[in-house]
């Protein structure tokens, strides 16, 4: 991906100058900031790639005040969307936010301000364009910038995929959008086109500053698996104090390891996505506030953490890829100071992040199962994720980009999300809500009350039954009820949300042949995206064991060329490593105790349901968790996990052979 020249401050208009100074409190503009704002406000749709904690808020915070309408900036960062709303707000911008943590009385505030059109700029998540109430109020807003944060997950071969932000074109386009900004900060130059194509941006508007941080300090350090904690010490104990994070993969990991750290004096905690939310946004504010405090994290830590002198970032396990890596090492150093971002990398990492890719994948078993019932299921029809992903036993994610393929290949057409009940609990008698309404449209709302099931307290109305009953169209009802919410006079909580489709093409597929190729096709779809995935781990140790300068292996992946940076380990004289043959050696599987084997024909003679296929027991015995154990409760048996040390590709041939 080329690199562009960076406009010159001066060629903002008079208007963003004046706005960046008065509102935001800069004489300057950060390093590729006017390039994007000057294209926004030309009407180009733009790609902004810059590294973490570069600055990309500002590319769309400023627009939206130079702008007639609404800026809608979707993003999956809750933390994130948090902090800019308190910083816009105290700075007289009418921003708000719709996501799961606001509550009620915030949600019917952001809801009468963004009908009146006093709103300026809305965060949203992703998961929010599933809401067809939301949906219906976006489409009566004008819309003059649409914002896409963590751009990459819209790539099928990012690091991060999610089969929903390939709908967001789509839904821009049905909006009659002004104008899209992409951004991320981990684009390979294969993502950035993707992103560019779906979004029809031209290669002239993608903007990329480089990803070089000169005080980040990257080390890897090859070691056994048994020297990684006291080494972890040591380097802590070695080096100035300060904010640090420690990433590990596991969530009993990041408990066992805050726990030792604790043990030797270091002001450590654990955090990771099976603590309360309560209890993570203790340990989130604590680190915020904090000048010396560690946090052994999952990836669920850091995301939207907006802390500038984390001083120190440790893997203590293998990132997944080099993606994730980038991302996380780019939250240390923020204040432009030095910081260490060290890998303590363990051959023994690569089985776990490899089996976890393979788990992933359904056989094609499932995959035919799933498309037989699509194809079956008439010209239009809806389904829900949850069911199939219990039925199938696939996690969502799957069943997700199982019917995203389909939608890509043109064999179905999504007609949107919607809800199969809404329960409400007015919280007005209806002769003060039906006051406030001219007589029709107090009849229709009465009629619709007549039409719900009363309750203790809830009512319950399935909505589709209603318009048919009252002789509307569904949309009718559902506009009523999320208006009657958003005024604050009932409270409501939609249920059983399902998704439609249409079929596109009615003739094909009904030969078996025809099928047969669809379904070799999808699966082998899905096996590309595993390899895919496993090449990504690949990557990661062969940063690991780089001979080279590590600043210059990293900025190349990601179609960056420098010289030698001159301050990461290898440039500093530590001498490459291989990660030890014996770290990553495993068991074989004929070599297995065989109380091992007898356990495992133990547990397939009790014939689970759960555990039916071969590779429901494979995933199962490498401690993969799936829809199925977790409703089964198979997870506390001690079999769960037991051949963790081993690849997924060897156990699942060793279930395969014994069957």
């Amino acid at each position: 991906m080329p690199t562009t020249m960076q406009v010159p401050a001066t060629s903002v208009p008079p208007q963003a100058q004046q706005i960046l100074q008065d509102v935001f409190g800069f004489t300057e503009f950060r390093d590729g900031q006017a390039e994007v704002i000057s294209r926004l406000l030309e009407g180009r749709s733009t790609l902004a790639v810059f590294p973490t904690g570069a600055g990309k808020s500002l590319c769309y915070q400023l627009p939206a005040l130079a702008l007639d309408g609404l800026t809608v900036v979707i993003s999956p960062l809750i933390a994130l969307m948090k902090d800019q709303i308190d910083f816009l707000v105290g700075r007289g911008v009418a921003a708000a936010r719709l996501d799961s943590s606001l509550e009620r009385e915030e949600a019917v505030q952001a809801y009468r301000d963004l009908r009146s059109g006093r709103t300026r700029l809305l965060y949203v998540s992703p998961e929010r364009l599933g809401n067809e109430r939301f949906l219906q109020l976006l489409q009566q807003q004008s819309i003059s910038l649409l914002a896409v944060d963590e751009a990459h997950c819209i790539s099928e071969w990012g690091h991060n995929f999610r089969p929903d932000y390939l709908k967001i074109a789509a839904l821009a386009k049905r909006l009659k959008v002004g104008r899209v900004l992409a951004l991320t900060a981990t684009a390979t130059p294969e993502v950035a086109d993707d992103i560019s194509r779906t979004f029809k941006i031209d290669e002239a508007d993608m903007v990329q500053t480089g990803f070089y941080r000169p005080n980040l300090e990257l080390r890897t350090t090859p070691c056994a698996d048994g020297e990684r904690r006291e080494l972890l010490v040591k380097r802590l104990r070695e080096r100035p104090r300060g904010p640090t994070i420690v990433y590990v993969t596991l969530q009993r990991t990041a408990e066992e390891i805050a726990s030792h750290l604790s043990e030797h004096g270091f002001p450590a905690n654990a955090y990771h996505a099976g603590l309360k939310t309560e209890k993570r946004t203790e340990i989130q504010d604590a680190f915020m506030a904090s000048d010396d405090m560690v946090v052994v994290a999952t990836i669920a830590f850091g995301m939207g953490i907006d802390k500038s002198n984390i001083r120190a970032v440790y893997h203590y396990n293998l990132p997944k890829s080099l993606e994730s890596y980038m991302q996380e090492i780019g939250r240390s150093g923020r204040d432009g100071k030095p910081a260490v971002c060290e890998m303590l990398a363990c051959g023994d990492d690569v089985i776990t992040l490899e089996n976890f890719t393979y788990g992933d994948t359904p056989a094609s078993e499932t995959v035919e199962a799933m498309v037989e019932e699509f194809l079956g299921a008439g010209e239009q029809f809806d389904v829900s994720v949850y069911d199939l992903a219990r039925r199938y036993d696939a996690r969502d994610l799957v069943v997700k980009t199982l019917l995203t393929y389909l939608e890509l290949d043109g064999i179905l057409q999504s007609t949107g999300p919607f809800y199969t009940e809404f329960k409400f609990k007015p919280l007005r008698s209806s002769a003060e809500i039906l006051a406030k309404f001219d007589p029709a449209r107090a009849e229709f709302l009465g009629n619709l009350f007549r039409a719900a099931k009363k309750g203790t307290t809830w009512f319950t109305l399935d909505a589709t039954v209603a318009a048919k009953s009252l002789g509307v169209e569904r949309e009718r009802v559902v506009a009523a009820i999320g208006y009657l919410e958003q005024e604050g006079d009932m409270i409501v909580q939609a249920t059983g949300v399902r998704q439609g489709y249409r079929r596109l093409q009615q003739t094909e597929f009904r030969q078996p042949e025809d099928r047969r190729e669809l379904i070799e096709g999808l699966a082998e779809r899905f096996l590309q995206r595993e390899q895919h995935d496993i090449a990504r781990v690949e990557d990661v140790v062969s940063l690991a064991e780089s001979p080279g300068c590590i600043t210059c292996f990293l900025l190349a992946y990601f179609g960056e060329q420098r010289s030698d940076c001159g301050h990461c380990g290898r440039c500093l004289g530590e001498p490459p490593q291989s990660m030890a043959a014996s770290n990553r050696s495993v068991p074989q599987p004929a070599n297995l105790q065989s109380a091992n084997m007898q356990s495992i024909e133990c547990l397939r003679g009790e014939r689970h349901e759960a555990l039916r296929t071969p590779r429901q027991l494979a995933r199962f015995l490498c401690g993969i968790n799936s829809p199925a154990t977790s409703r089964s409760k198979l997870r506390g048996r001690p079999e769960f996990g037991m051949l963790g040390n081993i690849r997924f590709a060897d156990v699942l041939a060793l279930v395969e052979g014994s069957c």
